[in-house]
């Protein structure tokens, strides 16, 4: 079983940056590609990034490309987002997930962290 946990959201004025960080639990996280999603009131949840176990593929929604970049550090069992020129729009609540190698479903989800962003 893999825990993962997300941590950085909060409150930022539009044109701010932040760094969201979801940090994983057990041996497994390095092998696993993990994704962030997010979801906004009212809206169905949607794919935001993803990155390879490696760190070496990435793939980005194509609204948030050039402004959010996807990272991982498996040393530390961590996957970063780091979110640049946010806009009113990307304000939702934000999950990562991971996935095993060639599978397509995400397995495990964390409860998710907050961000709000101010015009």
């Amino acid at each position: 079983q893999v825990q993962m946990v997300e941590s950085g959201g909060g409150l930022v004025e539009a044109g701010g940056s932040l760094r969201l960080s979801c940090a994983g639990s057990g041996r497994v996280f390095s092998t696993l590609a993990i994704g962030w999603f997010r979801q906004a009131p009212g809206k169905q949840r949607e794919f935001v990034a993803d990155v390879n176990s490696a760190g070496s593929i990435v793939s980005y929604l194509d609204s948030v490309s050039g402004r959010f970049t996807i990272s991982r550090d498996n040393a530390k069992n961590l996957v970063y987002l780091q979110l640049n020129s946010l806009k009113p729009e990307d304000t939702a609540v934000y999950y990562c997930a991971g996935r095993y190698r060639g599978q397509m479903n995400y397995d495990y989800w964390g409860q998710g962290t907050q961000v709000t962003v101010t015009s």
